[in-house]
């Protein structure tokens, strides 16, 4: 995959080990824009390999033992979480080190740490600019400086801390931008950086991203916890669950505790180890459902997630989207479910509209995911029953394979053919 020529010889190897093949999109088109020192505006979908389209060539452009070169912005503190796992990995080979400086942290610990001159930093805006502030951070060192998710970076709340920091970092630095949607977000960017900039949307042209497939189920509004419950007893079943409010949120996660189901959370309300050991706990699968507001909706890398599921319909689309990117990355297959009501499926089938999705009615009966009726499940049923055929299985969710078992035979019945000693 990695071209030995600009490569070094370890990242080769790693990627071979990793089996990839060819380049991202996004990560070719990236690369040689930031290896010639112009800024990017990199657009492509969820989970198509942007987080290494930014690192490769910038840390190959950094100098082990110069200090503090890097600045990776990242959008939340599970993101800025994932990136520094991804960036450390790569950097090792390079003899540079990373440091994570993300809200929710001890930050005495983190000044300790930037003693020793780390040359990529990792953080969450409030805490790096807390940092710059006081003069822990050596910003006139850096030469560049990443959003992770700049659509996210650049709203209402966030930019007030974004624009203090870029008045404190050196004029001469290089920007990159990425995000699925940060075309919404353009007008701002272009405030911000208004020389030297490249706009690269691979959207349509990318083909990294799997089938996903979009549903709703309609369940009254008393009833949706308990189709929460319902649906974690599926077998097989495993789900990031998005809540709008963080109220409803606990809410729920109370409810389903009561019932024994295996939940846990991801809440801004929470400490940093209480939300990464939740998250962890849900990656090694002791986790059912995972519940969340859109704090977990951006960036986070759940290897081969089956299911997403929308508590209610998300308030915009671009919420939809990066939501539903926690499914079918790089290449896996995935199933979106929104819970609505009668008056709020039109708000769900205007968006999908807007994101050009198809969105087809889902049933829970009978322990399974249906796409027809119950009415029509119980009616082939009756009619199985009366010609005494197999039950078909009419779920859209595939069942996995069970490993066939011989018959247990007589003992003369056994190795007939054997020679007798």
């Amino acid at each position: 995959m990695l071209d030995e020529k600009e490569m070094p010889r370890k990242w080769v190897e790693k990627a071979q080990k990793l089996n990839y093949k060819e380049p991202m999109l996004i990560q070719e088109k990236a690369f040689q824009i930031l290896s010639q020192q112009k800024n990017i505006v990199g657009i492509s979908p969820t989970g198509s390999g942007k987080t290494l389209a930014y690192l490769w060539p910038l840390l190959l452009k950094t100098q082990p033992k110069a200090g503090n070169q890097l600045l990776i912005l990242t959008s939340s503190q599970e993101l800025g979480m994932q990136v520094t796992n991804v960036a450390t990995d790569w950097a090792q080979a390079l003899n540079l080190k990373v440091q994570s400086l993300i809200g929710g942290a001890n930050v005495n610990r983190q000044i300790e740490k930037l003693k020793e001159k780390p040359e990529i930093l990792v953080g969450t805006p409030g805490r790096v600019l807390e940092l710059m502030q006081k003069k822990k951070l050596k910003s006139h060192q850096l030469k560049a400086v990443v959003f992770d998710e700049a659509d996210q970076l650049l709203q209402d709340e966030t930019l007030p801390l974004v624009s203090n920091i870029l008045k404190i970092v050196p004029n001469t630095v290089q920007f990159g931008f990425f995000s699925a949607t940060a075309g919404e977000v353009l007008p701002q960017i272009k405030d911000l950086v208004s020389e030297n900039l490249e706009v690269v949307d691979v959207t349509k042209e990318d083909q990294s991203q799997g089938v996903i497939n979009h549903y709703y189920l309609k369940v009254a509004n008393r009833k949706t916890v308990d189709s929460l419950r319902r649906l974690g007893n599926l077998p097989n079943f495993q789900a990031l669950v998005f809540f709008n409010h963080l109220s409803d949120l606990g809410n729920a996660e109370e409810k389903l505790r009561y019932h024994k189901m295996a939940v846990s959370s991801i809440a801004s309300d929470q400490n940093k180890e209480e939300r990464r050991s939740a998250l962890q706990r849900f990656k090694k699968g002791a986790i059912t459902e995972l519940l969340s507001t859109d704090v977990a909706a951006r960036g986070i890398d759940i290897n081969a997630l089956p299911f997403v599921i929308n508590h209610e319909v998300p308030l915009t689309k671009e919420s939809y989207l990066h939501r539903s990117g926690r499914v079918g990355r790089m290449g896996a297959k995935g199933y979106v479910i929104t819970l609505v009501q009668e008056n709020s499926l039109g708000q769900l089938k205007k968006l999908s509209q807007e994101l050009a999705i198809d969105l087809q009615e889902v049933y829970l009966y009978g322990g399974q995911l249906l796409l027809e009726t119950p009415e029509k499940e119980k009616q082939k049923q009756v009619i199985q029953k009366r010609k005494k055929t197999p039950k078909k299985n009419t779920s859209f969710v595939e069942k996995p394979k069970t490993k066939s078992h011989k018959k247990n035979r007589k003992r003369d019945q056994k190795n007939k053919g054997a020679r007798r000693k």
